[in-house]
């Protein structure tokens, strides 16, 4: 069978899908597919070639992990020191733990991929929980910046924290921790001490406290948003206890000493807790005020919770308080 010879406009053609160093024959493909998008019209082709390209360049934009982290740090520059902290420990054990993760392009992280890191990186629950958190503000970060297309930490599930009733400090205890406290650097962390024990203020918020906020006069203590853990306001009552503590702590300075948390366990150490459970001067406030006052409203808003729902699972323990009436006068 004799071959058509090529028409002039054809072997343009030719020349034109040659110059694209593609094989022709893809070349042609190419150009079929597109006009087939564009239902037969040229223009319209053109048109969906460059909205698909568009669509492409969104795709293909974005960062290493590193680099999201960078980001995801310096646009959290008003956080409180504690928060940026944990931020910045948290994203470097992923990177230190899960081998390429720094150099990883984050559109190209998958949901499997995040629980691997997680998994890898974090032992306990209370670990991995607070470890998705962080990962997933990381990818937020990424996500506005059109670095990646969603977050993928977001079906991310991990084991949830089974939070356990804490035992509380006995008289004998309480009283040795404060007269460690009496002693230790000529009473230098008595004030924070006491503020743990009478007014149920975390070991965080008292180091960001001074002796402005305190109104000794009219016997209470101002735990302002930025002090606050959770950020939110809340006057706290002094109690005849911490009064008396707190006039004695006066002529030693600062409410906590430099390097307050090193402090804070060394003082522990001497006053012989070798296992020291976190929170347990605020849980042992909390039992002393309710068994005391009767009162969860009240307790609610010394302490600083959004509802009494925690105060009545977990904080409580209403077994263990022993001389109610002395630890209060």
């Amino acid at each position: 069978m004799q071959m058509r010879r090529l028409t002039d406009i054809e072997k343009a053609a030719l020349v034109v899908l040659k110059s694209t160093g593609v094989d022709v024959l893809e070349a042609a493909l190419v150009a079929k597919e597109a006009l087939a998008a564009g239902r037969g019209r040229v223009k319209r082709a053109r048109r969906c070639i460059s909205a698909g390209a568009e669509v492409l360049r969104q795709r293909e934009k974005t960062v290493s992990f590193e680099k999201a982290v960078e980001t995801a740090l310096a646009v959290r520059t008003e956080r409180r020191a504690r928060t940026q902290w944990d931020f910045r420990y948290f994203a470097r054990r992923f990177m230190k733990k899960c081998k390429g993760l720094a150099l990883r392009r984050v559109r190209s992280i998958t949901t499997e991929e995040c629980a691997q890191y997680i998994e890898a990186a974090f032992d306990t629950p209370r670990q991995r929980q607070k470890a998705r958190a962080v990962l997933s503000s990381i990818f937020s970060t990424a996500r506005k910046r059109g670095w990646c297309s969603e977050n993928p930490v977001a079906r991310v599930e991990v084991e949830r924290v089974r939070e356990q009733r804490i035992e509380i400090l006995q008289p004998d205890e309480i009283e040795r921790l404060l007269q460690t406290a009496r002693e230790y650097h000529g009473g230098a962390c008595l004030a924070a001490v006491g503020m743990m024990l009478y007014a149920g203020i975390r070991p965080h918020e008292v180091a960001r406290l001074s002796w402005e906020h305190v109104d000794l006069s009219g016997g209470t203590i101002s735990i302002f948003p930025q002090h606050s853990k959770t950020g939110g306001a809340r006057m706290v009552t002094i109690h005849p206890p911490l009064q008396r503590l707190l006039e004695r702590a006066l002529s030693v300075g600062k409410i906590c000493p430099p390097q307050w948390l090193r402090h804070w366990r060394e003082l522990r150490r001497l006053s012989g807790f070798a296992c020291w459970v976190p929170d347990v001067l605020r849980h042992t406030f909390a039992s002393y005020h309710l068994r005391y006052f009767r009162n969860y409203s009240e307790l609610q808003y010394e302490t600083g919770h959004r509802d009494s729902s925690l105060l009545r699972t977990r904080y409580v323990s209403m077994t263990r308080t022993r001389n109610v009436q002395a630890f209060w006068s």
